[in-house]
């Protein structure tokens, strides 16, 4: 099964960046607008809500690991969305890995693209910049 990954440097301690990978309050500073959190689910919804993934958390072990399940009926259903943070000093490095495609699709190596993005708009709210999350409520596209 395919995995999608990206390493990131971040000026900032894990204690930072944690909560905005495990949180749906996170989630808002740089991946979307429209998040709700309702029973242990985050739904993330986009392109007007055209398309909704479900997120449930399976590991939370602050700062350094997040684990989210997929809990979609499209090409994510079932797939992880993981993030471990490990200190370097100063500042802190991400591993990214959406795992457990079950092939490389079109819209895997759409996703990796738009992942490698999202990377950039992490480290920018983690680093206190204003580069704000790059799917917006009510957007027919990005």
């Amino acid at each position: 099964m395919p995995d999608i990954q990206h390493a990131i440097q971040i000026a900032a301690k894990p204690e930072t960046i944690y909560p905005i990978v495990a949180t749906a309050h996170g989630f808002s500073q740089w991946w979307a607008t429209d998040i709700t959190e309702s029973g242990g689910l985050v739904e993330l919804g986009f392109f007007n809500r055209a398309t909704v993934y479900k997120l449930k958390r399976e590991i939370d072990k602050p700062p350094a690991h997040a684990d989210w399940l997929c809990q979609s009926v499209d090409e994510w259903g079932g797939t992880h969305i993981i993030f471990r943070v490990e200190a370097r000093g100063a500042e802190s490095l991400l591993r990214f890995t959406h795992a457990g495609w079950r092939s490389e699709t079109d819209y895997f190596t759409s996703c990796n693209t738009t992942w490698g993005a999202l990377m950039y708009r992490l480290k920018a709210a983690a680093e206190g910049k204003p580069a704000g999350p790059l799917f917006l409520a009510n957007d027919m596209a990005y």
